[in-house]
């Protein structure tokens, strides 16, 4: 028995994004038949460092994989020369507990939530959707876009960041890559013409109001994963159909904890987790004039699903190196 060790280079050379997506979905259609085990993120927080470090383990019985992810939000990085997020997966048997895998889980995370936004899309946007819109453009906007145009067939994209250079940088990507038109300049009220809307930032105060929101319209909450987080303005989840990835961990680190704490929703007003509508427990968007919210906070089993994936391919390939940490043999 040997760990392998897999470093950001090998993920991001044999990581393929259609093989991350079909795994992600297959997992919360698991977790959704209650075929999985995910305690809660637990969190350490370092005020003094503007950080927190998270652990995500979980178990995929359909899959037979299991393992932890490690996982850091640090604020203030960019400055210090380190990415903002940071991860590391460690991937067991679980029949034995050997460690098979210890990986980069940096690149890994971008990609597999970029995949839940676009699952959520699948199942909750509009089927003639065409025009999609961002608020906030840094790395995981990019997977967010890579991951929705393989289950929508995009035409045109509005954004805004107030990093403009950083919004205009992900605007000319999204046009020379893909072929997307860009909508306007760096403005939030293009961004509120868009049949999807995806927020990925680190705000505390809601960014998209209510009043700007279309009938029709399905949003992406992506950045609040930490109590106190939000994106949205509370009204526009009062009208809402609210679908989150886990109630345990939106009610208290997702879109929903604040309007929860401040009691302007409650539990009964949140319709479905994701993985129940992806098992077909209960229907996706069910009216054309509905707007749809899918809360992402991140599950442990999405990581663990693209790791295995990543792993399985890695033994195949021979990509890695293999150590021998226990000492087993």
């Amino acid at each position: 028995m040997a760990t392998r060790i897999l470093t950001r280079r090998d993920i991001e050379r044999i990581a393929d994004p259609d093989e991350i997506l079909q795994a992600v979905e297959e997992t919360f259609r698991a977790h959704g038949l209650q075929q999985t085990q995910m305690p809660p993120k637990s969190y350490l927080f370092y005020p003094r460092y503007h950080g927190d470090l998270r652990t995500m383990p979980a178990y995929i019985e359909p899959m037979g994989a299991t393992g932890v992810k490690i996982v850091n939000v640090h604020l203030q990085n960019k400055a210090r020369g380190f990415p903002t997020v940071m991860a590391v997966i460690v991937l067991n048997d679980p029949t034995t507990g050997y460690p098979l895998a210890i990986m980069d889980g940096t690149w890994l995370t971008a990609l597999r939530t970029g995949a839940a936004g676009a699952i959520a899309t699948k199942y909750l946007a509009r089927p003639e959707s065409r025009r999609i819109g961002f608020i906030g453009c840094g790395v995981q906007a990019e997977t967010q876009l890579l991951m929705t145009l393989r289950v929508f067939r995009l035409q045109e994209l509005a954004a805004f960041d107030v990093d403009e250079p950083r919004r205009n940088a992900f605007c000319a990507m999204a046009a020379e890559r893909y072929g997307l038109r860009i909508v306007g300049s760096n403005r939030l009220q293009d961004v509120y013409t868009c049949d999807i809307i995806t927020t990925t930032t680190p705000s505390t105060e809601p960014i998209l109001q209510n009043e700007g929101v279309r009938p029709g319209t399905h949003i992406n909450a992506i950045g609040a994963d930490a109590p106190g987080k939000e994106e949205l303005d509370p009204a526009i989840l009062q009208r809402a159909l609210i679908v989150v990835d886990s109630w345990e961990q939106a009610v208290h680190s997702g879109e929903i904890n604040v309007p929860i704490d401040q009691g302007l929703i409650t539990r009964e007003d949140v319709y479905a987790e994701l993985g129940e509508i992806v098992a077909g427990l209960k229907p996706g968007r069910t009216r054309p004039d509905q707007v749809t919210v899918f809360d992402s906070t991140g599950l442990a089993i999405q990581d663990i699903a693209s790791a295995y994936v990543v792993w399985t391919k890695a033994r195949t390939q021979a990509v890695g190196l293999e150590i021998d940490i226990v000492g087993v043999g």
